[in-house]
């Protein structure tokens, strides 16, 4: 067998974009034939895929997939939204879901997890994907959430197909009530989630940071009215609390009445059912949040193309 040398691994991998494990890979499948190699990485879709890794995956599709007292969100991006709506695609996405599900949301664990029907892992199909959809798709993130008894109600903002769109949204709650009841509790809190993007479940649960730069720009704020330092501290304690009602999920204002808190909606319908209810947790994903996008100039492409 030909010796494999860093240099040849050097050699294909500046040749095919692929990364440095597959290009071993490929050589060692190949006894260290070069042209062999680079077909062979073509042939399995990483010499393609690769090429396309420096491509922005903005677009995509957000999905959540569901079995008793739990729940999934997951995050699989795309170049360009055309793909999202590709049945291959929206296939692909379901299954990572379903995946996901197994692992209990766990993003590292999914990603390294047998993907349904084949012999590879979630990440590997995924290469494979790009290979035949033609676009540079990324398994970006999962999460999930579970109780012990209770619920873990779902819902998605945007859908293209059955559980996937643009926001997923993901609520826990924690009872013995009865589960239709908690699950039609659970969809409209998921909706009211989706449209206000609370910063925290809790008061307690608020990142310090943020509520100590709100604090300081309140601070500024009212020093501003020439207001007797004991006055400018009402003023503050008054406008911490109106804060809290924007951001922390359970003194929101329930978008669906317009007038009752979330807490208090809670409560509503635990007494109703005759059962504590407790809002546990929720998770809201918002599809290619935080992603830098590339923004082009697209008549200057076209003069470019056309050599002006």
């Amino acid at each position: 067998m030909a010796q494999i040398t860093a240099a040849l691994v050097k050699e294909l991998r500046e040749k095919t974009g692929a990364g440095m494990m597959d290009c071993k890979k490929a050589l060692a499948e190949n006894d260290g034939d070069l042209e062999a190699s680079i077909d062979w990485l073509r042939q399995k879709g990483i010499a393609k895929a690769a090429k396309k890794a420096g491509r922005v995956a903005a677009e995509g599709l957000v999905a959540v997939a569901a079995e008793g007292p739990r729940a999934v969100a997951v995050e699989v991006n795309s170049e360009t939204d055309f793909v999202a709506r590709n049945e291959q695609f929206q296939a692909l996405v379901r299954n990572i879901a379903g995946v996901a599900l197994t692992q209990n949301g766990d993003y590292e664990a999914t990603k390294n997890a047998p993907y349904p029907g084949t012999d590879r892992t979630v990440e590997e199909e995924i290469k494979e994907a790009v290979g035949t959809i033609g676009e540079n798709m990324t398994f970006r993130r999962a999460v999930g959430l579970s109780v012990d008894k209770g619920v873990v109600a779902s819902y998605i903002h945007g859908a293209v197909a059955d559980n996937m769109g643009k926001i997923a949204v993901l609520v826990a709650l924690e009872s013995e009530a009865d589960e239709a009841e908690l699950q039609a509790l659970g969809k409209q809190l998921a909706m009211h989630v989706a449209a206000t993007a609370p910063q925290s479940l809790s008061v307690e649960d608020l990142d310090p940071a943020l509520l100590e730069r709100e604090r300081n720009v309140l601070v500024e704020q009212a020093r501003e009215s020439g207001k007797p330092d004991n006055i400018i501290e009402k003023m503050i304690e008054g406008r911490i609390r109106k804060f809290y009602e924007e951001v922390v999920l359970l003194e929101q204002t329930f978008v669906i009445d317009g007038e009752t808190k979330i807490s208090k909606v809670v409560e509503n319908v635990a007494k109703k059912a005759g059962k504590d209810i407790k809002l546990v947790g929720y998770v809201r994903l918002v599809l290619g949040e935080g992603i830098q996008k590339e923004e082009s100039d697209f008549a200057a492409e076209v003069a470019a193309a056309a050599g002006n």
